[in-house]
């Protein structure tokens, strides 16, 4: 959430961030609007106070003075400018839960050097790794490959659930639960993240701290439950909430987590999309990067999580391309993002398999999420960080394109092959 008095402060600069972010701008009119409402009351809340305060001290003069008749009478009217006081404090209160509301609905402010653009196409590429294999033969994608194989099937998965799920069998599964394994550990003993395993799911008010609610309720899972409960779209939510209302020391941050979770989004509005096989699943397993930050080490700390996921690649030998994201292609929470794009060889292209964002204060200040420096000074806001480490069915989908042969079969990468119980190649089997 943005902070109230930033907004007020710099509301030009509010707007022509959202314009950049196309999104409209109508809302601040309103908090315009608000806010002379909420000032006017104060004053005139304040300007009762004040006769109050001067009324009360004539009634005690009058009661001095034996004057108790005139004493009552202006005890009346003191309780007349009490009720009143109280509407305008309610309206007040009106007013700010409005604009709080209101604020909630606002996406974060784009970092400075985030380049200005309506859509993905104003992405700009900041380096690239490794090169597209050239294949001998026409490549597959790995929905070919997958059924070919045995290993992937769709329409077994349809019946059982709907579109967009798959069962994976055999060395599939194995490849899927070898590549979580594979990433925690690099994640954890090679960079220095705390393994942790959250709850699967959260209340409102955990997709609320992280931004989902109330402006994407829509992508959820809602359990039919008087607890409002819901599935979670990716592990952020609740590794991100766990110092949720907490005041954490500073010489405690930076913390680092990673997470393994299947996550869970209904897609709304993406029918049409990635209908083919694994690429934009309702269900898929993701390793997710949490960094809890100061201030002033988040943009060091962004290129370090950055990096990290980047690193299952490389060991991987994925060919990728890092992006920063437009303006335009941002998410709601972030004021910074690299999305990290794997190489595919079936669609002769880049795909996206992991975002890693700064968001700021954006969401501790929605969590309550803060730290306090040595010397007991006044609390500040964390700043949150997040990003894929990455997302597990993708890189599934990019090991059997990438490391696929003539015959259909899938080499394993060296590096990963004792994850996999040793198996050097996945061929045709029979289930």
């Amino acid at each position: 959430m943005l902070d109230l008095n930033f907004v007020r402060e710099n509301l030009e600069a509010v707007k022509t961030a959202l314009e950049n972010r196309n999104f409209p701008t109508a809302s601040l009119n309103k908090f315009v609007e608000l806010d002379a409402e909420r000032r006017r009351v104060i004053s005139e809340a304040d300007k009762i106070n004040q006769r109050r305060n001067a009324s009360s001290r004539e009634i005690g003069a009058l009661m001095q003075a034996g004057q108790r008749e005139k004493a009552e009478e202006l005890k009346t009217k003191v309780a007349e400018l009490k009720i009143l006081q109280t509407t305008f404090e309610k309206q007040r209160a009106e007013a700010e839960s409005e604009m709080r509301e209101l604020l909630s609905g606002l996406p974060n402010i784009p970092a400075s050097d985030v380049p200005v653009g309506a859509d993905e196409s104003a992405n700009v590429e900041v380096r690239k790794w490794g090169e597209p294999k050239q294949f001998d033969f026409e490549p597959k994608d790995h929905v070919d490959l997958g059924e070919s194989l045995g290993i992937l099937d769709l329409e077994r998965a349809t019946q059982i659930a709907g579109s967009r799920f798959a069962i994976l069998n055999g060395a599939g599964a194995r490849l899927e639960r070898a590549l979580v394994n594979f990433m925690l550990d690099v994640h954890t003993i090679e960079h220095g993240y705390t393994e942790t395993l959250p709850p699967f799911i959260v209340n409102g008010n955990a997709l609320y701290g992280t931004g989902q609610l109330p402006k994407f309720e829509d992508d959820l899972f809602k359990l039919t439950d008087e607890r409002g409960f819901y599935l979670i779209p990716t592990a952020e939510v609740p590794v991100t909430n766990y110092h949720a209302g907490e005041i954490l020391e500073a010489n405690d941050l930076p913390k680092s987590f990673a997470a393994y979770s299947p996550c869970f989004r209904s897609e709304a509005g993406s029918y049409g999309k990635d209908t083919r096989g694994l690429i934009r699943q309702h269900q898929f397993e993701k390793v997710e990067l949490v960094k809890l930050s100061l201030p002033e080490s988040s943009e060091e700390e962004h290129e370090r999580l950055t990096a990290n996921a980047e690193r299952i690649l490389q060991l991987l030998g994925l060919p990728y391309r890092t992006v920063i994201l437009s303006t335009g292609d941002l998410g709601f929470g972030a004021k910074k993002t690299y999305d990290i794009e794997v190489w595919i060889p079936s669609q002769n292209t880049y795909r996206e398999i992991s975002s890693c964002s700064n968001c700021g204060d954006f969401q501790a200040r929605r969590m309550n999420l803060r730290f306090r420096r040595a010397g007991g000074t006044k609390p500040e806001f964390v700043h949150t960080l997040n990003g894929s480490g990455l997302a597990v069915g993708r890189t599934w989908i990019a090991v059997l394109e990438n490391y696929q042969q003539e015959d259909g079969s899938i080499l394993i990468p060296e590096i990963f092959q004792s994850y996999m119980n040793g198996l050097e190649r996945i061929e045709k089997i029979d289930f």
